[in-house]
């Protein structure tokens, strides 16, 4: 029987919303475990298999929402959605680093971001970006994967200004952007896309177990030139081509098996902007009270590691959470 229209339209946002809360929560995930991931086996692989697809998955699904980009208004809502965020969090981070010993002193500088805060600033200027490229459709990739390629070999863009993440992503906003949610049914539509999808997350965790290098970590953040990575081969495009393909196929692997009704954990997708912009300070009041031997010791407890991260996505997620940070609302 053919689901009433009302009914499709909340399945299909509660769909968008499970899937916005799973990538919070493994961006949680890998800030906690990343401090610990030298120090157990496992940890590792599952920071680089998280590492693989979970920002490219966040900045498709952001690129996916921002279709109404020609709308007036738009670049205002999004200035002031992600960009004044960005500017006070900036202060914030500057006078936080100061207080718990990580800088000798406070430095506001607007346009390096600290840590997390360079998705914000790149959410921006993907945005500015679509009315570039969004007029030549899909042969707009082209150009879009051949940017990101090629910044690799330009070693000042790097951090500043987030240039380097900025260009090396924005093939996935831009493709996420294309996406209809005709594609996103047709995905979720045979009940053997989700069979396959699972298979595909588990043969490419066994690879990354086996032969995935602890050198091929920066590969994973996009921030930083081929030649600072250590490479600097004219060839090392084609690595990044390749791990292109490979973030792709994970991504829609971890897309189709995404589950679509309605949750407990549903509204938390809905306020991934809160959790994103907070989750950090209690990871590193963490780190700042807790000495490293003490985090050590936790480090092969994934029960407590999981449920930690859970924790700290309902806290940011919650509703007092919201009247935090009035901005965004």
């Amino acid at each position: 029987m053919r689901s009433a229209p009302g009914r499709a339209l909340n399945e299909r946002n509660s769909y968008f919303d499970n899937i916005k809360f799973f990538l919070i929560f493994l961006v949680v995930v890998g800030h906690v475990i990343s401090p610990l991931k030298g120090q157990e086996g496992f940890l590792f692989d599952l920071y680089v298999m998280i590492y693989l697809f979970h920002m490219p998955a966040f900045i498709f699904v952001s690129g996916f929402f921002a279709k109404g980009y020609k709308k007036k208004g738009y670049l205002y809502k999004v200035f002031k959605k992600v960009l004044i965020p960005y500017f006070i969090f900036q202060l914030i981070y500057s006078v936080f680093y100061y207080l718990n010993g990580s800088a000798n002193s406070i430095s506001f500088d607007l346009f390096s971001p600290h840590w997390t805060m360079w998705f914000l600033l790149s959410l921006f200027c993907w945005n500015v970006l679509l009315f570039v490229f969004a007029k030549w459709s899909w042969a707009g990739l082209v150009p879009a994967i051949a940017l990101g390629l090629g910044v690799g070999y330009f070693d000042f863009l790097g951090t500043y200004f987030s240039l380097s993440r900025t260009f090396v992503f924005f093939p996935f906003f831009l493709l996420g952007f294309l996406m209809k949610k005709e594609y996103f049914q047709k995905l979720k539509r045979s009940k053997y896309t989700s069979y396959i999808g699972a298979f595909i997350l588990l043969v490419t965790f066994i690879l990354v177990y086996f032969f995935f290098p602890e050198e091929g970590i920066p590969w994973l953040f996009g921030s930083s030139s081929y030649a600072d990575i250590g490479v600097g081969a004219w060839s090392d495009s084609l690595i990044r081509l390749s791990q292109y393909f490979i973030s792709a196929v994970v991504m829609f692997s971890f897309l189709v098996i995404v589950p679509q009704k309605n949750y407990f954990f549903t509204i938390i997708g809905q306020r991934t902007m809160y959790i994103y912009l907070l989750h950090g300070f209690i990871i590193q009041l963490i780190q700042t009270f807790v000495s490293k031997n003490v985090l050590y010791e936790f480090a092969g407890n994934y029960a407590l590691l999981i449920g930690i991260s859970l924790v700290i996505c309902f806290i940011c997620g919650s509703y007092y959470s919201k009247k935090l940070i009035p901005i965004l609302n």
